[in-house]
């Protein structure tokens, strides 16, 4: 089994006085196309960030446990790190990635067989509350200021080879922030 671990961290922000969560509208690129000459096209199962960024801060990890010819576990653990609590947090990723991959937040339990269902919403976009198209976003929650949530994702393998894939921390439909002040998502690499 091969084990990438990614994380984010830099130097906490100071609190601020209020714990209610205010939102940022992300800048828009400018400029024309004779400013850009040759534009770097997006890796394969990438995703576009939200344009709202969420001021409330999450630092986290990711542990890829997966064989490189089988299945395994993926392991997202998520600290909050803000004075509010988030309602929902949620995490999204490509729904390409079910191709090479399938992960799924559930496993049978070993000694009844029945399903072990931590999640709140686990939505195939687009979906009812603002999913978009070509994504899969997981829920959980809530997790409350100074909790570390520890999320499981089973992988099975239904094609060889190595992927990476874009994974995204959101709250609702926007995309909440690292200690660093941007937005909270990673690139994930599976042998």
């Amino acid at each position: 089994m091969a084990l990438l671990a990614v994380a984010c961290s830099s130097p906490s922000p100071s609190p601020t006085s209020s714990p209610s969560p205010t939102q940022t509208t992300l800048p828009t690129p400018t400029g024309t196309a004779t400013d850009i000459a040759r534009p770097t096209p997006a890796p394969p199962l990438s995703l576009a960030v939200p344009s709202v960024l969420d001021d409330r801060v999450v630092r986290f990890t990711v542990s890829v446990q997966v064989a490189a010819n089988g299945g395994g576990e993926i392991t997202v653990r998520v600290t909050n790190l803000s004075n509010a609590r988030i309602g929902e947090i949620v995490l999204r990723w490509p729904t390409g990635l079910n191709a090479v991959l399938f992960l799924a937040p559930f496993t049978s339990h070993p000694l009844t067989n029945a399903l072990v269902q931590p999640w709140t919403k686990w939505v195939i976009g687009p979906g009812e509350q603002g999913e978009p198209a070509g994504t899969i976003s997981l829920g959980y929650g809530p997790i409350n200021p100074g909790t570390t949530l520890t999320i499981p994702l089973y992988v099975t393998r239904r094609a060889a080879g190595s992927v990476a894939f874009d994974l995204q921390f959101l709250a609702g439909e926007t995309i909440l922030s690292t200690e660093a002040g941007g937005p909270a998502w990673t690139r994930v690499g599976v042998p």
